[in-house]
This record gives C-alpha cells, structure tokens and sequence, in this order.
C-alpha cells in the first residue's frame, strides 16, 4: 500500500485530465510532466515485487494504441473496480502513443 496517496484535489485534476485523454484531447506539456512526476514520487514508495488481487485483467504490450487500450477497458471495466496487470511497452507505434501512457 502507498504510503502517500492523492489528495482531494490532486485527484480531482487527475480525473479531469483522463477524461480529456478520453475524448482524444492533449494534454500540455507541463501537464505531462507534472504527471509523469507525481507517477515517479508515487512509483517510488512501491516494492520491486507488487502483490495483485485476483481476479486480473492481464494487458500485454499496447504499443501506443490508444483506442485499443480505450476498447480493453471498456470491455473489462475500469480500474480501481477491474485489477490490471500491464506487462510494457506502452508507448513507440502508435500515432497517440502518449496517451496510453498519460492514461495509465
């Protein structure tokens, strides 16, 4: 478990952000790196080795497609209602190959 988690209006801006990513719109820049640093700080405090709650949903490379991601969770659910496990390579093929990983 995180020791440090997201506070009220952290996630607020969270959710906003993924339901801009939902409909295709960009993010900024600093939006971007903003994010990417709070993934890092929060990233941080996790063990090498993650214990997952069955039953998972197991997502192999998406490469960067967006929509093909949008489709996997619309078929299984949302997370936190639907456990994931993603195996790499979000991002390099795809023309969003960005937003999956802002996504997630």
């Amino acid at each position: 478990m995180l020791a440090k988690t997201l506070s009220q209006q952290e996630a607020q801006v969270r959710d906003v952000q993924l339901g801009q990513l939902s409909e295709c719109k960009v993010l900024t820049e600093d939006e971007v790196v903003e994010l990417a640093s709070k993934c890092k700080e929060l990233l941080q405090q996790e063990t090498n080795v993650t214990h997952v709650r069955a039953p998972v949903v197991v997502v192999g490379d998406t490469h960067g497609q967006f929509h093909d991601l949008m489709e996997i969770f619309k078929i299984a659910g949302n997370a936190p209602d639907t456990n994931y496990l993603f195996l790499g390579d979000y991002v390099d093929r795809g023309y969003y190959s960005l937003r999956p990983c802002a996504w997630l």
